[in-house]
């Protein structure tokens, strides 16, 4: 029982890693203008579903630490520049390296 509730929680990080990083929000706000200075950001609801945490959001919980960061980039990527504190695990290392993830904290991925 154990077993089966760890493979269906590592599917489950597995796949929102993979939505987050291939989300039409992602692809879109890549291909948009970019907003002036001072605008307020669109408040319209990710297709993927995936929670969406504001850069002083991310801030608050670190400072809290009641979130992980987990930079799912490539080593190169990450060596160039990442979030202080970030752990780095390559998206197709996510799945078989999921128990150096917490189980008690917000975990959140980034992927660009």
């Amino acid at each position: 029982m154990r077993f089966t509730v760890s493979l269906f929680a590592i599917a489950v990080i597995a796949l929102a890693v993979l939505t987050a990083c291939n989300s039409s929000e992602w692809r879109s706000a890549h291909t948009s203008p970019v907003a002036p200075a001072g605008a307020p950001a669109p408040q319209t609801a990710p297709a993927d579903g995936a929670r969406r945490v504001t850069v002083a959001e991310l801030k608050d919980l670190l400072e809290k630490n009641e979130a992980v960061v987990i930079d799912v980039r490539n080593q190169a990527s990450y060596d160039m520049a990442h979030i202080k504190g970030s752990k780095l695990i390559p998206e197709s290392e996510v799945a078989a390296r999921s128990d150096e993830l917490p189980r008690n904290k917000l975990i959140v991925t980034y992927c660009s």
